[in-house]
């Protein structure tokens, strides 16, 4: 359900090897097309090495942070760029990325996106070490670490990642700029996304392909889980990180189900077609006889297309999404979250009067926006409602990088789905299964990071580890 949780970033890089050429337009395209996985901060960081490291930061949509001056002033033929949601860390100006420090003849930039468990203990280490910190995140703790590898171990890039690599617990991609040269990582269970594509001579990194959409760059391939790549003569170059061979993949379910744009294909699967599966299979375990299949806006609308096809009921448009509302979690007030619901969405009376009504929604998480979007519905008398999910009970937090809620928020933790029906005072209540979304995916199950589903987590979890609450200070 949009608006009941945040991705935490997006990120992207670009190799350029024409120093006469400034990049940093490219990234902010790029970085415009992957708004949708952060909306609190962004930043660029430009290198050129007569100009030397530029980097500009500041809170907001990327078109509130930067302007045309912004943008000119970000001279280099290489980049790094970054937009935020926070998980770790609160929204603020010192915990927006990308991460520079330097040193006595260089410099790391950082952008990351991700979780890291066990940041906790590893920034305790490096403040230990003298290290002191300008922000709360755990990305700051990485690009740290990077530095202390590379810069007082005098270790190569290479060896630094994979120093580090070796401690750190939890999800990263990562986009780093040292001293001029772009390197990608990925986590060794590949839980967040990071592909590579190719524009002219120039080499592109982003969170999903709809960033190399945009500025016509041509796809090559994702990375690996527990892949670094950098670019030399005009070719990808591949290092594997010693961590890889004992690590499980787990691929984030939610990039399919919600977080990712439906245009964009990751790790080879046309996010899309993912929910068309995901609205027919819907079908296959619920074939309500209805008047009408309506989404809830926009991550639901090509599920809603899917049942619609598979059951031959008409598809509509049933609710009006204003697209200029910001996020309601931000409201100080549960009225005011209320009152932005209502702003965020209206119904069309038209479409839902006296209707037998399927409605179809990505996920419920804590349950409170849903109960209040079907009271929106209600307002226009359907003759019922049965309300469809796309995704399996949330029973447990996420510790990668999503930022849901508590377990005790979560109403599916909670109460039963029939508890739940009840609750929402609706007609029927259905969710998909675990067995039909991995059908769904098209993706083996093994491969798959459902922690949030069943508790069964990839990596083990601190003790006393708490997930992050949906409401922001």
């Amino acid at each position: 359900m949009q608006g009941e949780m945040e991705d935490k970033c997006g990120i992207v890089g670009i190799h350029c090897k024409d120093e006469s050429k400034n990049v940093a337009s490219f990234v902010y395209y790029c970085l415009y097309a992957l708004q949708h996985r952060g909306q609190e901060s962004a930043g660029i960081a430009t290198f050129n090495p007569q100009k030397g490291l530029n980097y500009y930061c500041g809170m907001g949509l990327i078109t509130d942070v930067f302007k045309d001056y912004e943008i000119q002033n970000l001279k280099g033929n290489m980049a790094i760029g970054h937009v935020r949601y926070s998980t770790t860390g609160q929204s603020r100006l010192e915990n927006s990325q990308p991460f520079v420090t330097d040193f006595d003849d260089g410099f790391i930039a950082m952008a990351h996106n991700g979780d890291i468990v066990n940041s906790a203990e590893l920034r305790d280490e490096l403040i230990a070490e003298g290290f002191e910190f300008k922000s709360d995140t755990d990305s700051e703790v990485i690009c740290y670490m990077l530095k202390k590898e590379h810069y007082h171990n005098n270790k190569s890039i290479i060896d630094s990642i994979e120093a580090v690599s070796q401690k750190l617990v939890g999800s990263y991609a990562l986009t780093i700029l040292v001293n001029g040269e772009l390197y990608g990582v990925r986590d060794p269970m590949g839980i967040k996304p990071l592909a590579v594509a190719k524009r002219g001579d120039d080499f592109i990194l982003a969170s999903e392909t709809v960033a190399f959409d945009v500025i016509n760059a041509k796809y090559v391939r994702d990375i690996e889980p527990g892949e670094v790549v950098f670019f030399e003569d005009d070719e990808i170059k591949s290092h594997m990180l010693e961590v890889s061979k004992d690590s499980k993949i787990s691929h984030c379910m939610f990039e399919y189900v919600y977080f990712a744009r439906p245009d964009s294909t990751i790790d080879g699967i046309n996010v899309y077609e993912t929910r068309m599966n995901i609205g027919s299979k819907l079908y296959d375990l619920y074939p309500i006889d209805a008047d009408v299949v309506i989404p809830v806006p926009d991550s639901s609308i090509p599920a809603a297309i899917g049942y619609s096809r598979a059951s031959g009921i008409p598809y509509g448009e049933g609710l009006i999404k204003n697209r200029y509302v910001g996020r309601t979690f931000i409201m100080p007030t549960q009225e005011e979250r209320e009152l932005a619901v209502r702003l965020k969405l209206n119904p069309i009376k038209e479409a839902i009067q006296g209707k037998k009504v399927v409605l179809i929604d990505d996920s419920i998480v804590r349950g409170t926006t849903s109960k209040q979007l079907l009271d929106l519905v209600k307002e226009s008398e359907p003759a019922e409602i049965h309300f469809l999910v796309g995704c399996p009970p949330v029973i447990a937090p996420c510790f990668y990088g999503v930022a849901m809620a508590t377990k005790e928020e979560l109403i599916a933790a909670n109460y039963s789905i029939e508890e739940i029906k009840e609750q929402l005072d609706i007609d029927s209540l259905g969710y998909i299964t675990l067995e039909a979304l991995v059908e769904a995916i098209g993706m083996p199950k093994e491969d798959l990071c459902l922690g949030c589903l069943n508790e069964e987590y990839p990596t083990e979890l601190p003790e006393g580890l708490v997930a992050e609450t949906y409401y922001k200070p």
